[in-house]
């Protein structure tokens, strides 16, 4: 009796030890699994700009920046996350500029109204610059690079106090919508006056009312319970917006309308090549002060030689057309992009060759409306081509642009854009 006992005891803890290592290493594999998913997803939080923490996520845009006006840029921002609530939300940020002395700040928040098309009302109170001449689309994703080569050369920025209102929705998928009203103060920080109805204005109130429509037919989505992903960007995409100004509203000075679009096209070849177009064109009519016409993204130092003017290429700017040099009431510009397939030199040493070309044409009414600051006009067609070799070296490369047709300038190396290029991602 007690052999028999004995062999069962031998059977049940064998049976047992045998049964339990495979769960043990089930739960290994799931708790893996689990890490590498989280690891994961805060990379991608730290790629779109954000560190996470327990309710809220640092922004990280706002930690240092650097430009000609403010110097150095430093500061804090934030935006609460699902953890603190899904149906309500607060962001905001605090910064100070070294050179002009000055805190700029910014807070808002907003609460969802469906979670169907995820409708978000928001609102907003601003004290900060903006670059004058500068457009931007309200239904642009979060945009966010650990390095904004523009910005350090820029130096015509104009002081803004919002407060605005905004209601994001989600027809489909595949179609986004923003309306936002707004109340601004503009305060120029350089000399600068607008001449309208013999009457001289060197800051003036602003009220506007935006829509913009971004539609992405070919993206693939990926929908689940929680949220719609975008599991592969699909091409062309359009953006459209549409900015009208109400004289007297709220202490108006001015009334005047703006339409902005933008198309990219990208074709992906066999060889891994990829070919990318973009094409960007705005029109304002009525009375709109210069801190709200365009410029086309310049990117060039106004000073005397090649080696003075060095510095680091943007990723959508005219590398030889200098800050200031020009800005319109209507423009478009192209872009046209060739990405070769990386040269495999080894396994950490993929350098990649880009062939570029970028085109302008604008006008201005009423030039003399604009007093204080000199400009040109872009109504002959602007050209520059060039190419870039990038990660080389930690995400460095090297760029090479030249300068050539109607704005072609007597001075040979007065075309000429030499720069350091940067591109990394997570």
């Amino acid at each position: 009796m007690l052999k028999h006992l004995f062999v069962v005891f031998l059977l049940s803890l064998a049976t047992n030890s045998f049964a339990q290592n495979p769960i043990k290493k089930e739960k290994d594999s799931i708790q893996k699994k689990q890490d590498s998913i989280k690891k994961i997803e805060f990379i991608k939080q730290i790629g779109n700009g954000f560190l996470p923490f327990n309710y809220f996520s640092a922004d990280l845009r706002y930690l240092v920046k650097f430009n000609q006006y403010e110097g150095f840029r430093t500061g804090l921002g934030g935006v609460t996350n699902n953890r603190f609530s899904n149906r309500y939300r607060l962001n905001g940020y605090i910064v100070y500029g070294f050179k002009d002395k000055r805190v700029k700040f910014s807070a808002g928040g907003g609460f969802r109204v469906n979670e169907a098309h995820n409708t978000w009302v928001n609102f907003r109170y601003t004290d900060d610059l903006m670059e004058t001449g500068s457009s931007t689309f309200l239904t642009d994703k979060r945009f966010f690079t650990f390095f904004e080569p523009r910005l350090l050369n820029i130096n015509l920025f104009h002081r803004h106090i919002t407060k605005s209102i905004a209601v994001e929705h989600r027809f489909s998928n595949k179609l986004l919508s923003e309306t936002q009203f707004g109340i601004s103060n503009i305060s120029p920080t350089y000399f600068y006056n607008f001449l309208l109805d013999d009457e001289s204005y060197n800051s003036f109130n602003i009220s506007t009312a935006k829509f913009g429509l971004q539609w992405s037919p070919f993206n693939k989505i990926e929908v689940s319970k929680d949220n719609v992903k975008t599991v592969k960007e699909g091409f062309p995409k359009f953006t459209l917006q549409l900015t009208q100004s109400f004289k007297s509203i709220f202490n108006s000075d001015f009334n005047f309308s703006k339409l902005d679009f933008r198309t990219i096209q990208q074709f992906t070849h066999k060889n891994n090549a990829v070919t990318n177009i973009t094409l960007v064109a705005g029109i304002a009519g009525g009375e709109a002060p210069l801190t709200h016409l365009y410029h086309a993204y310049p990117n060039n130092i106004t000073k005397e030689t090649i080696l003075q003017r060095f510095s680091v290429a943007g990723l959508n700017s005219f590398e030889t057309m200098y800050f200031n040099e020009f800005f319109s009431d209507k423009f478009s510009t192209l872009q046209l992009k060739h990405y070769f397939s990386p040269f495999k030199i080894s396994e950490w040493f993929k350098p990649q060759l880009v062939i570029i070309s970028r085109y302008a044409i604008g006008d201005m009414n009423s030039i003399d409306r604009h007093q204080g600051i000199g400009f040109g006009t872009l109504n002959k067609l602007y050209s520059e081509s060039g190419f870039e070799i990038n990660k080389l070296l930690f995400g460095f490369g090297f760029s090479f642009a030249y300068r050539y047709g109607a704005y072609h300038l007597p001075e040979l190396e007065d075309n000429i854009a030499f720069k350091f290029t940067f591109n990394i991602s997570l």
